[in-house]
């Protein structure tokens, strides 16, 4: 074929239009068309993942399907300069949509485009503010430019194009492994088969990028292609975890705890604890000391979205009643954590010049703070009656309601189905709270032991797990409000910690807790704890002694080794022998006041004995289905595997095996035939080929053949010569035959 007719087959000569590009069709394009949509599908299945966690995916869905006719359109007309203009204006065009979308002054704008270009250090897309826009926004250009190039069969373009959008979410840890490997082998297929379809190849040479990709996926079971990130993720039990992608589960000992506590919580796996003391902390009361709040759950963990600022502009006194609580933190490590008292209204200290505040009000240093670098903190602690949080209603803000009664549109709906049983009788949303909290307390099992579920947290903690750390309680409350329409939000921190005096605290990492704040009207967020705290003590304190005994490093401070410190006569000095490291202090507690660790009579029946089960669960729930990702490289790799199974053979020898050993019936005749021509192949393995002239007399002579083969061959010559053969012949003819192969 000449040059000029390969380039009106590939469309790649001078002045041919767009029409001409793309009227041909073979197996091979068609291949590399479906190779490009793996491609495109790996970074839109990040999108729609994204997307799921803060609203219904039909928008995007729908302009999904209109990019993608727009593409397969214009791509008869339009030139490949135009397609790169078009695909520019369209991002130029949807992230000026998307700024414009946003409230603020136009440095706060140039702070929302610096926070994107930061994506690719690692920070989640989930953590963008106005989310659902911004996908909106960048849905279209890469997708409209990889499909119409790989229309117009610039395959290598497309391939750049698709994967480095892929890459751009692998590099922000949203592209999971299984996303990511499909991006990869439709990269490598969308190559390989383009390749081969710009040069004419066939069909049968496939093989090779078959076999290429069914090594790709194989390899990929032992070594991922996602980049694991082995820094610290904040695990809420015991501070931090060293996160390998995706919290696989596996147990891990931190030697230092909180760390850093960044906007990205996953759920984790198995723990296990730290005993080392992290801070010192002196208060005249004795609090939570919150580290972090999260506002949007994805299913499988949470993300703070929003940046930090200053601290003049998001911290602030609730909207209720409050009194004034000062605690002076010393941390005894390098930490990038401030802890404070809900809620911090002002900080003091050598170390207050590098706090920030977040986007929900809590402290962050912009760098690691220094062993003995103390802060102070002033907090408007909220103070509310139990009547008061019972008729604070439901008129919540819309700002409010819109960030934190979020749930992913795939949240199961027999998690608000259960939850509306359970607190059928409550009266309003504080009894609601309280129903839960106790039901989940008295419901679950607490345990560092648990194998991280593969599907949502909430749902499985609800229906399938029978124990889990404070992680998992603190979620599924959250997640069980939420489904009533009822604000609420993830919090990590620490307990009070082992009292060391009367105004003093020694925090360790094992006090390391997550819990929930949830939002009335007019008071503001009150805290939640649905987990139970006796089983959390003991472990805590096992731990402890545990690693007294080793001779743990930084396990106490001068003063710790004492015990509890009490006000009440009995010990030593006010000095009691310590019971449980985390007895928490209740002086705060004022009469008519709420204690946030305090615990009510449940509202209605909602022990396990109300007739709610465990295991409302369909059998194709609990057996669980793959994924659509994994159900697709499945299906690949077997092609690939097929592939390599032509490319070397393997295949005809293996349909040689089959077809040697066994052998459906059809009619005597041609069952005799079959079985003749079995014994002929197993006859020229074990001694030689029939030669050309050779009857079949002679080469059964010649081999000194078994008497067997030879009434094979009489029952076959009196088939074929005398025209009948009896059903009973046939019969013996294979039965003969399978003996055979059989020695």
């Amino acid at each position: 074929m000449t040059g000029t007719e390969r380039d009106r087959v590939t469309g790649e000569g001078r002045g041919e239009t767009g029409r001409d590009r793309v009227t041909v069709s073979t197996p091979l394009r068609v291949l590399a068309l479906g190779a490009a949509l793996l491609v495109i599908g790996s970074f839109l299945g990040v999108l729609h993942h994204v997307v799921d966690v803060v609203s219904d995916p039909r928008t995007f869905l729908t302009i999904v399907v209109l990019t993608f006719v727009g593409a397969t359109v214009l791509a008869r007309y339009l030139t490949d300069r135009l397609a790169f203009v078009l695909a520019a204006l369209l991002l130029v065009g949807g992230l000026g949509w998307y700024l414009a979308g946003l409230s603020g002054t136009a440095l706060q704008l140039v702070g929302h485009v610096r926070y994107t270009i930061a994506l690719l250090t690692g920070q989640s897309v989930l953590a963008i503010v106005n989310l659902e826009s911004w996908v909106l926004a960048v849905t279209p250009p890469p997708v409209f430019l990889a499909w119409y190039l790989a229309v117009r069969r610039r395959y290598v373009a497309s391939a750049v194009v698709g994967g480095a959008t892929t890459l751009f979410f692998v590099l922000t840890g949203d592209a999971g492994a299984e996303l990511t490997l499909l991006g990869v082998v439709g990269v490598v297929a969308l190559v390989g088969v383009g390749e081969l379809d710009r040069l004419e190849g066939s069909i049968g040479d496939a093989d090779v990028v078959a076999t290429v990709l069914a090594l790709t996926i194989l390899t990929s079971a032992t070594v991922t292609l996602v980049p694991t990130g082995m820094g610290y993720t904040f695990s809420p039990d015991t501070g931090l975890e060293k996160s390998g992608f995706g919290g696989s589960g596996t147990s891990d000992t931190v030697e230092a705890n909180l760390l850093d506590a960044g906007s990205e919580l996953p759920v984790l796996g198995s723990l296990e604890l730290s005993s080392a003391v992290r801070y010192r902390v002196q208060s005249d009361e004795s609090e939570y000391w919150r580290v972090g709040a999260y506002d949007l759950y994805t299913g499988d963990g949470w993300i703070r979205q929003g940046e930090t600022g200053t601290l003049d502009r998001r911290l602030g006194t609730p909207a209720g009643r409050a009194r004034v609580l000062e605690q002076t933190y010393r941390p005894l490590t390098s930490i990038r954590t401030m802890p404070a008292a809900w809620r911090p209204s002002n900080v003091t200290g050598t170390a207050a010049s590098t706090a920030r505040a977040t986007s929900l009000g809590g402290l962050q240093p912009t760098r690691a703070l220094t062993p003995n670098e103390t802060y102070t903190v002033k907090s408007a602690i909220p103070v509310v009656t139990r009547s008061e949080l019972q008729s604070s209603g439901r008129d919540y803000p819309a700002s409010i309601e819109d960030r934190y009664l979020q749930l992913p549109d795939s949240t199961p709906e027999r998690v608000g189905e259960r939850t509306g049983r359970l607190t059928a009788n409550a009266d309003n949303p504080y009894e609601t709270a309280r129903v839960i909290e106790n039901w989940l307390e008295e419901n679950r099992e607490y345990s560092l032991n648990v194998s991280r579920p593969s599907g949502d947290v909430a749902d499985a903690f609800l229906f399938e797990m029978e124990r889990g750390y404070c992680t998992y309680y603190a979620t599924t409350m959250a997640v069980m409000l939420r489904s009533q329409g009822i604000p609420a939000r993830m919090v990590v921190g620490y307990g009070p910690g082992q009292r060391v005096s009367e105004d003093e605290w020694v925090v360790r990492g094992h006090d390391a807790h997550a819990w929930v704040e949830v939002y009335f009207p007019d008071i503001g967020w009150v805290r939640f704890d649905p987990t139970p705290t006796g089983p959390r003590e003991s472990i805590r304190q096992t731990d402890l002694e545990s690693a007294r005994e080793n001779d743990a490093p930084n396990v106490d401070t001068n003063d710790s080794q004492r015990g509890e410190w009490t006000s009440t006569p009995g010990g030593v000095d006010g000095v009691t022998p310590i019971q449980g490291t985390n007895q928490f202090n209740t002086s705060s507690i004022r009469r008519g006041q709420i204690p946030v660790n305090a615990t009510i009579t449940p509202i209605g029946q909602t022990s396990r004995g109300s007739g709610e089960s465990d295991d409302d669960r369909t059998e194709t729930e609990r057996v669980g289905i793959p994924t659509a990702e994994e159900a697709t490289l499945g299906l690949l790799a077997l092609l690939g595997l097929a592939g390599m199974a032509r490319r070397t053979g393997l295949s005809r020898r293996a349909y040689r095996a089959v077809w040697l050993r066994w052998q459906p019936r059809v009619d005597p005749e041609t069952d005799v035939e079959r079985a003749f021509e079995r014994l002929s192949v197993l006859l020229a393995r074990r001694h030689r080929e029939r030669r050309t002239g050779e009857t079949v007399r002679a080469y059964l002579d010649a081999i000194n053949a078994s008497g067997l083969a030879r009434r094979v061959a009489a029952i076959r010559e009196r088939a074929r010569y005398s025209g009948t053969i009896s059903e009973a012949e046939a019969d013996e003819a294979v039965e003969i035959v399978d003996k055979l192969t059989r020695t």
